[in-house]
């Protein structure tokens, strides 16, 4: 097992425009064109009502706290300077059954609880000796 954990393939084609859009901080989700839903994680074809192509689709960047845990001890060397943190299963305001996995960015712990308003947050993933940066979505209290 590697000692840092990867940061995200830019390249692979089934999530590559949302990382794209995160660099220009967007967020985008993919939405069918079949039946209107959002489609997350993304695939090729909705898994409602089997339409192709989903298209890419700008969001509000609101959602609100579904779930988190606090992590007191990192499991990777590369957090261990960054504990505590968080990370959070946010449900996106245009549709609550899309779940974002993120970390939440300046919410102290205690003013977490279900249903908090948060907003998008931009970040960068990155591990210390690595070169690469990486603009990601985060989440923030509202």
């Amino acid at each position: 097992m590697s000692a840092q954990p990867p940061l995200p393939d830019l390249d692979w084609d089934v999530i590559a425009p949302f990382w794209q859009a995160a660099a220009r901080h967007e967020l985008v989700l993919p939405r069918c064109v079949g039946c209107g839903r959002y489609v997350w994680y993304p695939a090729h074809r909705c898994p409602r009502c089997d339409a192709e192509a989903p298209v890419w689709t700008r969001v509000s960047g609101r959602g609100v706290l579904f779930s988190w845990a606090v992590v007191e001890r990192a499991l990777y060397a590369p957090f261990r300077d960054r504990t505590p943190y968080v990370t959070a299963l946010v449900e996106i305001e245009e549709d609550p059954a899309v779940r974002l996995v993120t970390m939440l960015v300046d919410t102290p712990v205690e003013a977490l609880r279900m249903g908090l308003p948060l907003q998008v947050s931009w970040g960068v993933l990155h591990f210390d000796g690595d070169p690469s940066r990486v603009p990601a979505p985060f989440f923030t209290r509202a």
